[in-house]
């Protein structure tokens, strides 16, 4: 995966074999990245690189995180289940999501022309996170790891593909990321499985 923030632009995240070729969902949809990420900076956000992409905090904590797609590209929002969402233009990752976290994109000029309303979910983002206020904790049928509740956040398209699974299988993956205590494990875990999760498997599941 990259490690600067540049090379996402200019190649992608480096997470499959696409990478830094003409067919890079990043170089298709260069025109509308842009036009988000300079939304982001303009709200006054920091980015960063986190999971391979451009990921952009306020006050220590992470507020949204782009993404990009053959069919479209995204801005996805953490702490999603705070977000009250008054033009009614968020979507869901998936079928079994619990919250409309992301904004997507199918055509370049539809950031250009969303710019307003962006700015303003940003600023709504972006003051939860300064006064400190979480969303409320849920009642679930199973707890998501932390380092699961992370990568999702950071990865669209493994957000989708978890999303669409059964429960049984959703919940095969936080059995065995909830064996381990160490916090590097569940990370590499993660990691392993996501090939897995794409496919529509469960954990153990060949």
């Amino acid at each position: 995966m990259i490690k600067e923030i540049e090379e996402y632009f200019a190649s992608g995240c480096g997470r499959c074999e696409r990478f830094a070729t003409s067919d890079c969902a990043t170089r298709q949809w260069s025109k509308g990245l842009a036009a988000l990420r300079k939304i982001c900076l303009d709200a006054g956000l920091e980015e960063v690189v986190k999971w391979g992409h451009p990921c952009y905090m306020h006050a220590g904590r992470n507020i949204v995180i782009l993404g990009a797609f053959r069919g479209d590209y995204r801005l996805s929002f953490f702490d999603a289940a705070l977000m009250k969402d008054p033009a009614g233009v968020l979507e869901k990752q998936g079928p079994n999501t619990r919250h409309a976290d992301m904004l997507r994109f199918t055509s370049d000029v539809q950031a250009v022309k969303m710019k307003s309303t962006i700015a303003s979910y940003l600023k709504e983002a972006m003051g939860y996170a300064a006064a400190g206020v979480r969303p409320p904790k849920e009642r679930a049928e199973f707890e998501l790891p932390e380092e699961l509740v992370d990568a999702l956040a950071a990865d669209p398209e493994l957000s989708a593909a978890f999303h669409g699974l059964t429960p049984g299988r959703q919940r095969s993956y936080v059995i065995s990321l909830s064996s381990t205590k160490k916090s590097a494990t569940r990370v590499a875990r993660i990691v392993k499985f996501r090939d897995k999760i794409l496919a529509g498997k469960g954990a153990t599941e060949r």
